[in-house]
């Protein structure tokens, strides 16, 4: 790998790193900020009802206590796979959007000088044993030389949708997770407001504000943790999907330019 590719490589990762980071502050800062309020709340029934504020002052929880505690056990799973899974595909695509694992520079130029000195079959083992796309295309182009250019040219657009396929699968995972992310914090947001109408239901007479405390962050904490991770995914989907659509089409461009000599060849 080149000092300037990993550099750009390690550049993207950082900056989603440094976007998750500023995304989790925020999210940090937000969380505690109904603190004061709900605390306030439960210090001044005690002084109306003349009871020791002391002893009716709750304990200060932490922020994972807290998470854990509205989201559930099923909510936090289920947020933790997706999570994980976010990571890891967003890891492999941005790994796969550089350009020396697509269209490498040096790929093709020592490929175009093989054909100018006429070594063919120095020209097919390099292509052959490059992994990356523009390689896979140019050693299935060479290797149907001998039938024709109409067979090699069928090859060629015959692994560029394979591998474009392959790409388009990996990305569809990250946008998949943009879309369910945000559904499962819908599905938190309903879960928590039929606990709380249910509590209204079952009571006798006017539940606490803490008996519907629970169902209520339920449905808050799941909704901004679904979004919180929709929003890096859909904008991850959407900048990939633009780099890998960009340089698939520089590998149609050199290939057209490498192969296009053989299709005078033939004709002549």
């Amino acid at each position: 790998m080149r000092p300037a590719a990993l550099t750009r490589n390690w550049l993207w990762i950082g900056l989603w790193l440094a976007a998750i980071v500023l995304s989790g502050e925020a999210f940090v800062r937000f969380v505690p900020s109904a603190a004061p309020s709900v605390q306030a709340q439960d210090e001044a029934a005690p002084e109306e009802g003349g009871s020791d504020t002391a002893e009716q002052k709750k304990p200060t929880e932490s922020l994972l206590v807290f998470l854990f505690r509205s989201l559930g056990i099923r909510y936090v799973i289920a947020f933790l796979f997706l999570s994980f899974t976010l990571v890891a595909f967003m890891v492999m695509c941005m790994l796969g959007a550089r350009r020396d694992t697509i269209c490498p520079p040096h790929l093709v130029a020592s490929f175009d000088a093989n054909l100018n000195e006429k070594k063919y079959q120095e020209a097919y083992e390099l292509a052959k044993n490059d992994d990356s796309m523009l390689g896979q295309v140019l050693a299935a182009g060479m290797s149907k030389l001998s039938v024709g250019y109409d067979s090699a040219k069928e090859a060629m657009e015959q692994v560029n949708e394979d591998e474009n396929m392959k790409i388009d699968r990996r990305l569809g995972y990250i946008g998949l997770i943009g879309t369910i992310a945000p559904m499962v914090g819908l599905l938190g947001t309903v879960d928590g407001m039929v606990a709380s109408f249910q509590v209204i239901a079952n009571s006798t007479q006017q539940p606490k504000p803490n008996e519907l405390a629970e169902g209520i962050s339920m449905a808050l904490v799941t909704t901004l943790v679904g979004l919180w991770l929709a929003i890096p995914a859909i904008v991850s989907f959407t900048l990939l999907k633009m780099r890998m659509a960009k340089l698939t089409f520089d590998v149609a461009v050199n290939t057209e330019t490498l192969m296009s000599r053989f299709q005078t060849m033939n004709k002549k």
